[in-house]
């Protein structure tokens, strides 16, 4: 099943709320005694993750869960974690399994014991996987809004970004988007303007590139926001003036689009940038970001890793404690 990305979440008495985990979606299948881990396109994942192989003993044959393979370190999901297990080497991956072991999160039962079970309805289904789900790691959930509306400001903290709604009384529908919808929680952070990247130098421009401070001075590269052809020459007016055509430094960005890479110029870091983004993976915003506003009220030098990285609060969940919650 997909998932229909919404602004908000739906309401009434229809629907079950579940955390939306950061990981690779898999569908867990034993197959008569074959241990199989399938990704949404098909592709064989129990290579990469040989630590899950032991999860074979805990399904009757014919069996098939649907869930999320994760990885957490400290209580929170690390996905940059996830794309090193994707390596071509058998013994790297077996020296990862042991170093940052991935675990499953079953969300869905779809086969058990032979028994088709995806064409019963949702809440049939999790009663199922909750009896059936003995050893399992199992997503929590809840049919109450505020619950999940709450998980949206807390989730954060444990490295999730979003919450999905599932409705009650749908079959399990493959490919269909009808009966998921999620939601993601945009944040802001201000950033330092430390570059631009030109659609036709010198007139043009495409993108502002952003920048954060670390604890010892030095400016992090951490993404980029397009700019409008409305507003192209109001922010130039802003950001022309900055041009630092002396510094040597460029920023490395593969361009999404294909079509080679445009060219770019530092920028004195003088300017601060609002902008919403979605996550940050690594170093860096996981998608691209968009432009809200400048803020001449702020100082560049106030804009650090704390603006997306804030500390850990006392009660904050980790994902060891959502499971264990089961809610």
């Amino acid at each position: 099943m997909e998932a229909e990305l919404v602004r908000e979440l739906p309401s009434g008495e229809g629907w079950q709320y579940e955390p939306k985990w950061d990981g690779f979606r898999g569908v867990l299948e034993n197959d008569g005694g074959e241990l199989a881990l399938w990704s949404r396109n098909g592709r064989p994942l129990l290579r990469y993750f040989p630590e899950l192989a032991a999860l074979g003993e805990l399904l009757p044959p014919h069996c098939a869960l649907d869930g999320e393979i994760v990885i957490a370190r400290d209580g929170v999901l690390d996905f940059d974690s996830m794309q090193t297990r994707l390596h071509p080497a058998e013994s790297r991956i077996r020296k990862l399994s042991a170093e940052i072991p991935a675990i499953f999160i079953a969300f869905d039962l779809l086969v058990w014991d032979g028994e088709p079970v995806h064409p019963r309805p949702l809440e049939e289904r999790r009663e199922e996987l909750l009896r059936r789900g003995e050893g399992f790691w199992i997503s929590p959930a809840t049919r109450k809004l505020e619950a999940a509306t709450a998980w949206l400001d807390r989730f954060e903290a444990a490295g999730l970004d979003g919450v999905i709604a599932k409705r009650l009384g749908s079959p399990y529908l493959p490919g269909s988007r009808e009966a998921v919808v999620k939601v993601k929680e945009h944040k802001t952070a201000d950033c330092v303007v430390v570059g631009v990247r030109w659609k036709e130098r010198p007139e043009k421009l495409a993108t502002l590139l952003l920048g954060l401070y670390r604890d010892d001075g030095e400016l992090d590269y951490v993404g980029s926001a397009a700019i409008g052809r409305r507003n192209h020459d109001e922010i130039a007016a802003l950001v022309l003036p900055l041009l630092d055509e002396k510094n040597e430094r460029r920023f490395s960005e593969p361009n999404r689009w294909g079509t080679g890479e445009l060219e770019e110029t530092p920028l004195r870091p003088e300017l601060v940038a609002e902008v919403r983004y979605d996550k940050v993976q690594g170093n860096r915003f996981r998608h691209g970001t968009k432009l809200i506003r400048f803020r001449s009220d702020k100082d560049p030098e106030q804009c650090t890793w704390r603006e997306v990285r804030p500390a850990r609060r006392q009660g904050d969940p980790t994902v060891e404690s959502l499971l264990e919650s089961g809610a």
